[in-house]
């Protein structure tokens, strides 16, 4: 007669990670019953279930912990790719009432900060397109972390090992001469280039005001865009205007570029194309018309703009402060032979003169 395995109560926790794709280290496991439980939103490993489930039933196992259950039991799972040991800990009959009361004070201080980080991200664009229940199950993957002003964040060379999401403050990013490139604030991301591509930082990151940040580890975030497709989506958005962002400022514009003139100013847009002698045209979509500036190795050939021409047009562009502008190659075929109707630093100087005079004259 076979005698019927007994399955105990358990919790085990994760004390060592190496290459595991589902699981880091800190994470808890339970077996009650006949069901075993993984971490929240976290995917089930049956491998793994079957080996708590396997431990929970040999009696010499749990003979090994003692009566306190306070030894550490140690166990190992490596039936895929990564290799997790785990720990024994147990779980109910508390040693005393004021353990008992200390750990229920615990789990609702811990589902007290998990609503209130839930609050936080629902508000946020890049989470929008989740559900209650989906962005309940992201909040508890992620890491609610503070940096005090003036401290570095990430570092330029390092592996990326988080995605950073602004939840208030505000951060620089410094280039390699120590130059301030951009800021971000609250709402924008950082950290996932390094995620996606396995390259070390490209740019260090420095906190400029007290800065609150959630943070995703690179395991849970390729997990993340497994499970939630439309986070790919926007992503791939999010890296292609950045990409071109940083190919704006680094002067290295190109046909099909479009972007935002609250994103690069019309004069320093202007002096991009005639530094790298462009021949093309801007078309410039603005709140009252559009407009149309065009190049001929980088100098001025034609604007247009309402009924306003060439000059006249160009200083009353230079005066627009928001907008959106798109650059292709080449230029109309009747201005293939023109000339230009200016020097292009001169223009530029004398319209800023003039829009200057002009704001100071409607001021008094």
């Amino acid at each position: 007669m076979h005698q019927k395995k007994k399955f105990r109560d358990a919790v085990f926790v994760v004390t060592e990670e190496r290459s595991c794709p589902i699981y880091n280290k800190g994470e808890e496991f339970g077996v009650d019953g006949h069901c075993a439980f993984v971490p929240e939103a976290k995917p089930v490993c049956m491998i793994l279930t079957a080996k708590l489930i396997e431990i929970t039933t040999a009696q010499d196992s749990f003979e090994r912990f003692g009566q306190l259950g306070t030894q550490k039991a140690k166990f190992k799972c490596a039936g895929c790719t990564g290799i997790i040991g785990f720990e024994y800990k147990k779980k109910k009959d508390f040693s005393t009432l004021q353990m008992k009361l200390l750990s229920e004070a615990e789990e609702r201080r811990r589902k007290k900060h998990l609503d209130k980080f839930y609050g936080k991200l629902r508000n946020f664009q890049l989470f929008e397109s989740l559900d209650d229940g989906a962005l309940y199950d992201l909040a508890e993957l992620m890491e609610l972390k503070t940096y005090p002003k003036d401290k570095i964040v990430i570092k330029q060379g390092d592996p990326g090992v988080n995605l950073f999401v602004l939840l208030s403050g505000k951060v620089g990013v410094i280039g390699d001469d120590g130059a301030r490139l951009a800021e971000m604030g609250k709402g924008d991301i950082f950290g996932e280039m390094s995620l996606l591509s396995g390259e070390p930082v490209s740019f260090s990151i420095h906190s400029l005001d007290e800065t609150e940040a959630a943070l995703l580890s690179i395991k849970n975030f390729k997990f993340v865009l497994k499970k939630y497709p439309v986070l790919q989506l926007f992503l791939l958005k999010m890296l292609v205007d950045r990409a071109q962002t940083m190919a704006l400022r680094s002067g290295n514009i190109t046909s099909g570029m479009s972007g935002a003139l609250e994103e690069i100013g019309i004069v320093e847009l202007f002096q991009l194309i005639n530094s790298s002698q462009k021949t093309g045209k801007i078309e410039l979509i603005l709140d009252d018309a559009k407009a149309i500036v065009q190049f001929s190795d980088g100098e001025f050939i034609e604007v247009r703009y309402k009924d306003l021409i060439d000059k006249e047009a160009l200083f009353a562009l230079l005066a627009k402060k928001s907008g959106h502008f798109s650059y292709t190659k080449g230029i109309s075929l009747e201005l293939e032979n023109a000339q230009p109707f200016g020097g292009f630093m001169g223009l530029i100087m004398e319209g800023v003169q003039h829009v200057d005079e002009q704001e100071h004259g409607q001021e008094s």
